[in-house]
């Protein structure tokens, strides 16, 4: 791909980012979330309690369906702005919690409440981000890059209610907070954003630290399921990390600071 300079605005095309974000929505449906429910699912079926186990299974398992069969379609008509309030209330509601992982959760229940919080903190991110836009707080922003996070916030809801699918099943609460360690610095960073570029940068740093983390965490796992699962996500985030940079102006793949395209995928801000 053509290097190209970065601006203040989307300086690429509607048309390739409508292409990019169709490709990233079909291989999510068709391959992603496939192989994310059925990891999800043999680590619900490993669960010792029968009775949340079930309940857990079979609520994802209509969720994901649901996500599934409405997916094959995906319109390029702007997206709906969303109110910001609930997501505020959510972080908010996070600097109650005292401690993170909750208190009581260990190995690879552990690893899916951090995975969790992460999802939770994008959802809460593109949330805010599509409310700022339909505003009108980010200038002119095209309905290509409004359906685009559109479509990465409904992703990040489907890997959040699966890592908290896997909680309930081993009869702990579901993690409805976003991630404390990274939210601060979220919530300092988007009051400063004022167009397409600034957020994409914020973006791509939230994108980059729960890529960075999966890939780390992966190899950290216990069970065959658990890194079935985080495998199964990471290379999603990947892609929205492709695209992001797409959107602003530079090489789509891991680099370095100053854009220096990198071989392999570090670790270094991973959680």
């Amino acid at each position: 791909m053509t290097h190209r300079t970065s601006h203040d605005t989307f300086d690429g095309s509607e048309r390739e980012l409508e292409q990019m974000t169709v490709d990233l929505h079909e291989l999510h449906h068709d391959v992603g979330t496939p192989a994310m429910a059925a990891a999800t699912s043999a680590m619900i079926d490993a669960m010792g309690d029968p009775a949340p186990r079930r309940a857990s299974r079979r609520s994802f398992l209509i969720g994901t369906g649901a996500a599934v069969a409405g997916g094959a379609a995906l319109a390029f008509a702007g997206a709906a702005p969303v109110k910001a309030g609930a997501a505020v209330r959510g972080v908010a509601s996070f600097r109650q919690s005292a401690a993170f992982p909750p208190h009581g959760l260990k190995g690879d229940l552990a690893v899916a409440a951090v995975a969790a919080s992460l999802e939770n903190l994008a959802v809460f991110a593109y949330d805010a981000a599509l409310s700022a836009a339909g505003a009108g707080k980010l200038g002119s922003v095209p309905p290509a890059v409004a359906t685009f996070a559109t479509t990465v916030k409904g992703q990040h809801q489907e890997h959040a209610d699966a890592w908290n699918a896997v909680l309930r099943a081993a009869g702990k609460a579901k993690v409805t907070v976003t991630n404390p360690t990274l939210t601060p610095t979220v919530q300092s960073d988007f009051a400063k954003v004022t167009d397409i570029a600034s957020l994409a940068k914020l973006a791509l740093t939230l994108e980059t630290i729960a890529a960075q983390t999966y890939q780390a965490e992966t190899s950290q796992l216990k069970s065959k399921a658990a890194i079935g699962l985080s495998s199964s996500i990471q290379p999603v985030e990947m892609q929205h990390i492709a695209i992001l940079y797409y959107v602003l102006g530079m090489y789509p793949g891991a680099q370095t600071s100053s854009g220096t395209p990198l071989a392999f995928n570090p670790t270094s801000q991973a959680m």
